[in-house]
């Protein structure tokens, strides 16, 4: 069985060389033809230069959770790389409108890129041209890397450069409009708290003015005052003394409440006080949101077309598909007869 199954592939074989010996004069005219019509279209191709960037995302996103707030300080380290979820956010901002558009008006991509500025589709083919010549995608080592192709090198590198710098500029944008929010929300809070503890000490300053300033101390004295009065029959003082402990029992327990709540809203001012430090931090100051391991730089070499290999492939491509037709025209006639 073994034998004739070989026997079998050494015919198939056989007939596949001879096949082609009989046709070479045929396929031999196809190749050169195919290889003189490819090398002639590859020379016609616009010849591009790639300019890259490599850069890895950075861990830190609020400057007072990783500087200076005391319970974060060792969780965040400003210094450190990010990972992949940093990575991924890093390629979705690099990847937003906001960035293409930047670019495209900038470098006037639209004019650049030959696309008549009266067409329909314009927005769509200039983003379709925008999307083949600068890509973005995350390396093996949770780097990103940006890529930009164009006839001219100095624009390439100037494009990926330029990406690479919007890059914090668009994610601190969007950063600080809810850092800016919340710095808001914690100054009216801060304020809010300032005015009640003001009313709070108006209140206080005028139980004071009674003559309540330290209701247990102020109460434990007078009581042994009055006691003393008592044992000496001092009426005068009994009396002075009394009106004292009047004012004492009908202003005391508005003393203590007033104090110890304004205890507690110091307290919570303080808090407020070090949280609208750190939002005003985050509103107002910037830390870099990357590292740049590889600017860009113009190319020296193109990357695009490698004519060779679109030789090579278009010339084997035609052989093949000269095969198969010489193929069908041989059954095709077998098939008659």
């Amino acid at each position: 069985m073994n034998k004739q199954s070989n026997e079998a592939e050494d015919f198939n074989s056989l007939n596949v060389l001879f096949f082609i010996y009989k046709w070479k004069k045929q396929l031999a005219i196809i190749a050169i033809a195919a290889v003189i019509i490819s090398s002639i279209v590859s020379l016609t191709i616009q010849e591009k230069y790639k300019s890259t960037v490599i850069l890895f995302p950075a861990t830190t996103n609020s400057i007072s959770g990783a500087l200076l707030s005391e319970t974060n300080a060792q969780k965040t380290d400003v210094l450190q790389f990010g990972e992949e979820e940093e990575a991924e956010q890093m390629l979705q901002i690099l990847n937003s409108d906001e960035i293409r558009s930047q670019v495209c008006e900038k470098y006037n991509l639209m004019a650049h890129y030959g696309i008549d500025s009266t067409d329909k589709y314009k927005r769509t083919k200039l983003y379709e041209e925008y999307q083949s010549n600068i890509s973005f995608k995350r390396t093996e080592y949770m780097s990103v890397k940006i890529e930009v192709l164009d006839k001219d090198p100095n624009l390439a590198s100037e494009i990926a450069n330029d990406i690479a710098a919007l890059h914090d500029s668009t994610k601190i944008h969007i950063q600080r409009q809810r850092a800016n929010e919340g710095f808001k929300i914690v100054s009216t809070e801060y304020n809010n708290k300032l005015v009640e503890i003001q009313t709070q000490e108006d209140s206080l300053r005028a139980i004071n003015r009674k003559g309540v300033y330290d209701y247990e101390s102020q109460s434990e004295v007078t009581n042994e005052q009055y006691a003393i009065a008592i044992s000496k029959g001092d009426q005068r003082a009994v009396k002075a003394l009394e009106e004292k402990l009047k004012i004492l029992a009908e202003y005391g327990s508005a003393y203590i409440s007033l104090r110890d709540n304004m205890y507690m809203q110091r307290k919570q001012l303080n808090i407020l006080k070090s949280k609208l430090e750190e939002a005003r931090v985050n509103a107002t100051q910037t830390l870099p949101q990357k590292f740049i391991v590889s600017n860009a730089y113009p190319a020296e070499r193109k990357s695009y077309p490698v004519r060779w290999l679109i030789v090579l492939a278009s010339t084997v491509t035609t052989l093949i598909l000269a095969l198969i037709a010489i193929l069908l025209l041989e059954n095709i006639k077998q098939y008659k007869k």
